[in-house]
């Protein structure tokens, strides 16, 4: 399973490696990107939430699968289109929804939601310096005119762009608001305890993750399989984690990939067995 099919670039490479009598379910919520499956007998395609995998597994007439990858970065194709408003590279309106049928947008957040939990969503999801800043900011712009716009947000904000970083400061505060808009993190751990059902015993799960949030919640739910990272025991003290950890430490990409890819820099890939120590 591709449980996030983007640009379709590893769907690609497990095709081409997948034998005649294989077969490759791929998943995305975004309409957009599953236009360019390939036409290929052993490919299906799902237009869902990955958080759904394990249900469609079922549906599908599969006992279990064999492997799972997920890729949770923004694909290339969201980041390059002005209308989707993921980039602050355009001036284009804020929606940032991944599922263009979802009602909540990024101008909804910026409009609506208090100043309070304006700033949590900067200090959790982008780790932002001065969140509670950025919140005022926003909500005191936000009393003259709606922000609907991303040269509306860095207009509103731009008392607190540093002069040197300014890109990788909006960078932390377009991460933060495309993870509320898209409920990320709940997402990704209804997605990795479905991927722990789906698979087989042995079967192996690999992901790829952006930045350290999401590296965390993997990481934890690797070793303890808990997004705390804390294994729960039975009355007779026993822990029953779901995996074998295969990468002691996440595989970075190489100097060569980053130079061809930019945007692969932050990625880490984790990858864990599954055990017969749980029960799904």
């Amino acid at each position: 399973m591709d449980a996030t099919f983007g640009g379709g670039g590893h769907s690609a490479e497990i095709l081409r490696r997948l034998g005649p009598k294989g077969t490759l379910v791929a998943f995305d919520k975004d309409e957009d990107a599953l236009v360019c499956a390939p036409a290929d007998a052993r490919l299906h395609t799902v237009r869902n939430n990955f958080r759904y995998v394990h249900n469609f597994v079922r549906q599908m007439g599969f006992k279990k699968v064999d492997g799972i990858l997920a890729d949770l970065g923004v694909s290339s194709h969201q980041f390059d289109t002005p209308e989707r408003g993921f980039s602050f590279r355009f001036d284009a309106p804020l929606d940032m929804r991944m599922n263009n049928q979802s009602e909540l947008t990024a101008v909804t957040v910026l409009n609506t939601y208090t100043q309070d939990r304006l700033e949590n969503i900067f200090r959790l999801y982008g780790e932002v310096e001065g969140s509670g800043r950025v919140a005022s900011l926003i909500c005191k712009a936000r009393e003259n005119s709606p922000i609907r716009t991303t040269g509306d947000l860095q207009d509103a904000i731009r008392p607190v762009l540093p002069r040197n970083a300014e890109h990788k400061y909006l960078a932390k505060i377009y991460q933060a608001l495309r993870i509320e808009v898209n409920g990320e993190m709940r997402d990704l751990e209804g997605f990795l305890k479905g991927a722990a059902k789906a698979l087989r015993e042995g079967g192996v799960l690999s992901v790829i993750t952006y930045h350290s949030l999401e590296d965390r919640i993997v990481k934890n739910f690797f070793r303890a399989g808990n997004r705390e990272g804390i294994a729960e025991r039975d009355e007779m003290g026993r822990t029953s984690v779901p995996w074998t950890i295969i990468t002691k430490k996440p595989i970075l990409p190489a100097e060569a990939e980053i130079a061809a890819n930019t945007r692969a820099r932050s990625a880490k890939l984790r990858a864990a067995r599954r055990t017969g120590n749980f029960n799904a």
